[in-house]
């Protein structure tokens, strides 16, 4: 274990914030001479805010922005009433590493938002100028044919816990943290979609699982803002790569669609017609019909699966609005896709182009085994169905699925179909899905473009 460099000076506690200012946290290593018990008496005299272990204060200043529960030495904040939604961090010197979010109910307890001492309305301001900054990168890549994006990506964008999806003249937002559920972070959110994109609503839609998890308060059935109070907007169509869905506000996964796939849909359409794979194609977990209305550009006949009727019916309507610019019959099949590809392998249905986008197998490090036996055999009864010189698209979602391993269980899946494959690229998340290269949770989506001989 490496000791601190020798330096001369001081070994400063963790100030408090003042408001409307960000002092630097850039004061200096600790001085060696100092014996861990100054140290220690350092630390427990220090302000009101967090004292992490080495591990994790390591992993602050290497560019994460979480800390885990279990890497919180000692907590310093009132006792009574809601604990305070932003806490200052330190390490166990009691030098100052940020302000985080807190919630002291969530195995992530804090989430750095500074590298600075900040108090709330310097927060707000952060908020402000990250939020606008997001958007103004995103907007490159909005045009006549797209009218929908991410805004905001959470950590990726700074701004820890907040998700922001355009649709068209909808802007659907999630607030993930508890400390992120507040009236003033609201109230800046809704001013900046309205001065950068002009949208005629702002609703916020919760993620049960994260609502229960982070003791998120419910949010009011009314939009955050509309236009036009007493008929809100709520459902809408946008376009994407020059095709159109329809979005409803009050159903969908997640925020509403897979906005994350928007390159991988004209990839894999493009790569169905250089590879001359335009017959019979199939959509393995459709939902909406993304990969499905893409490829029937290009392909003649277009099969989806889905186990969710409702959303085979959104995909039925989303056919209809783009009818005449596409060439394929196209059908939806309501089934498990376990059961029907197995089914379908044993009975040496063929096909020229198979997708596979199936929801995340592993939403922890303890399903990772069992996710990838699932991608395994989906990834298997393709092989088994493709026709020589045939296109396979296969997706992970799952970010504890590392690409090397999507890559393994495909290359056995390969060797036990004896089918050769070829990789003829590795794809992920559009660009309005960035990724942080510190902070490896951004990068989830997985996605392969294989050719099958």
């Amino acid at each position: 274990m490496k000791k601190p460099q020798h330096t001369q000076g001081t070994n400063p506690k963790a100030p408090k914030p003042r408001k409307g200012t960000a002092p630097s946290a850039s004061s200096g290593p600790e001085d060696r001479s100092s014996r861990p018990s100054q140290a220690r008496q350092q630390a427990s005299a220090a302000p009101a805010g967090a004292h992490i272990s080495r591990r994790a204060a390591d992993r602050l200043r290497n560019g994460h922005v979480w800390v885990y529960t279990s890497d919180i030495e000692s907590i310093a904040a009132p006792s009574e009433g809601n604990p305070p939604a932003l806490l200052p961090v330190a390490d166990y010197r009691g030098l100052l590493l940020g302000t985080a979010l807190y919630n002291p109910s969530s195995q992530i307890a804090l989430r750095l938002i500074s590298r600075d001492a900040v108090d709330e309305a310097a927060w707000l301001t952060l908020l402000d100028s990250r939020l606008r900054a997001a958007i103004a990168r995103r907007k490159p890549l909005l045009s006549a044919g797209t009218n929908a994006c991410r805004l905001c990506f959470s950590e990726a964008d700074e701004l820890p816990g907040l998700i922001a999806d355009m649709y068209g003249g909808l802007v659907i937002v999630q607030l993930l943290v508890r400390g992120l559920d507040s009236a003033a972070v609201r109230k800046t959110c809704v001013r900046v979609f309205r001065e950068e994109v002009a949208p005629e609503s702002i609703l916020e839609r919760p993620d049960p699982r994260m609502r229960e998890l982070e003791g998120i308060s419910a949010p009011g059935v009314a939009p955050l803002w509309a236009a036009k109070p007493n008929a809100p907007l709520t459902h809408t169509v946008f376009r994407l790569n020059d095709l159109e869905f329809q979005y409803d506000a009050n159903s969908g996964q997640k925020t509403g669609a897979f906005l994350d796939q928007r390159a991988n849909y004209v990839a894999a359409a493009e790569w169905a017609r250089r590879l001359n794979a335009t017959g019979r194609a199939l959509d393995v977990c459709t939902y909406q019909g993304g990969f499905a209305l893409h490829l029937a550009q290009v392909c003649r006949r277009v099969t989806g699966i889905d186990a969710s009727r409702a959303s085979l019916e959104v995909a039925e309507a989303n056919l209809l609005a783009n009818r005449e610019r596409l060439s394929a019959e196209v059908d939806w099949i309501e089934a498990d896709a376990f059961a029907l590809l197995r089914d379908w392998s044993d009975a040496h249905e063929q096909f020229d182009a198979i997708m596979l986008d199936p929801p995340a197998f592993a939403k922890s490090k303890r399903a990772v085994e069992g996710a990838l036996r699932g991608y395994k055999e989906l990834n298997l009864r393709a092989l088994k169905m493709l026709r020589p010189g045939g296109l396979l698209v296969t997706c992970s979602c799952s970010h504890h699925v590392s690409l090397a391993e999507l890559e393994g269980v495909v290359a056995a899946a390969a060797a036990d179909a004896h089918r050769r494959v070829r990789l003829l690229e590795r794809r992920g998340a559009a660009p309005d899905h960035p990724v942080i290269l510190n902070i490896p949770e951004t990068e989830y989506l997985k996605c392969l473009v294989l050719e099958v001989e």
